[in-house]
């Protein structure tokens, strides 16, 4: 058994592994996709079950059903995912040169006269 953490020692918490390697908590999109995959594999068996009151079947659904979600959902985060980061990284680039340029003659912002007054 492990000794407890001192006190101000911040606790270490395992953290969620599904399937044993997709770390559901540090994973972006993993958690959502996996809720999302849950809640529509119900929808669909049940919905089935309603409709054809076959049990068999509408478990085959229910698991077809978490799969399509969870794919849906997990490729539509990821690429949303993605975007949100080439913005941030195109806007830190854009920072950067503001910074660098700034009080230059080759400061965008700056206005440049064509004429120069005496």
């Amino acid at each position: 058994m492990a000794a407890p953490p001192e006190p101000g020692e911040p606790e270490e918490r395992k953290s969620l592994k599904l399937l044993g390697f997709l770390d559901v908590e540090n994973t972006p999109c993993a958690r959502h996709s996996i809720l999302y995959g849950s809640l529509g594999s119900v929808v669909a068996g049940f919905g089935h079950f309603l409709f054809t009151s076959e049990i068999r079947r509408s478990c085959d659904v229910g698991v077809g059903g978490f799969i399509l979600v969870t794919l849906g959902c997990w490729f539509h985060c990821r690429y949303n995912y993605a975007k949100q980061r080439i913005q941030e990284r195109i806007a830190r680039e854009e920072i950067k040169k503001k910074i660098l340029y700034e009080g230059t003659h080759l400061d965008p912002e700056r206005k440049h006269n064509g004429s120069s007054s005496n």
